[in-house]
């Protein structure tokens, strides 16, 4: 089962631990903490990540010669506490030669319809929509 720990460290920081032992600093972005991620980002972060892998997993399955990729997550919240994200947009960059538009449109159909546990999570909560581009390469 996972399972995350997150430890005070002073003031407004604390270190976020995962199953696996790997960690991530997180704080508030004052003067005296601005030493990690923002919580709510984390959650733009977690996103993508979890994308990001199903999509380069399964575009090596089909043979794609991805050479670069990236993923531009932005999110809007509401203006009054707690903040939750309304909307939230994926932009992924795709670099390589010779990329097919099919398979990168099934790859991120897949992630977000079937693979990416943190976008089920996400549905429903708020509005995510995607884009992508492809830069060729030679």
């Amino acid at each position: 089962m996972p399972e995350a720990r997150i430890k005070w460290l002073e003031k407004r920081q604390f270190v976020g631990t995962d199953s696996s032992k790997h960690s991530v600093v997180m704080s508030s972005q004052d003067e005296e903490n601005a030493t990690g991620m923002k919580p709510a980002e984390l959650l733009l972060v977690s996103l993508g990540g979890c994308t990001a892998y199903d999509v380069v997993n399964i575009l090596e399955k089909k043979r794609q010669q991805v050479t670069d990729f990236e993923i531009i997550v932005t999110g809007e919240q509401e203006s009054d506490p707690p903040w939750p994200y309304r909307k939230i947009h994926l932009e992924y960059v795709f670099h390589g030669a010779g990329l097919s538009e099919k398979a990168v449109a099934q790859a991120i159909a897949l992630s977000e319809g079937k693979y990416c546990s943190v976008s089920a999570t996400l549905k429903g909560k708020a509005e995510i929509t995607t884009s992508y581009r492809i830069e060729e390469t030679t």
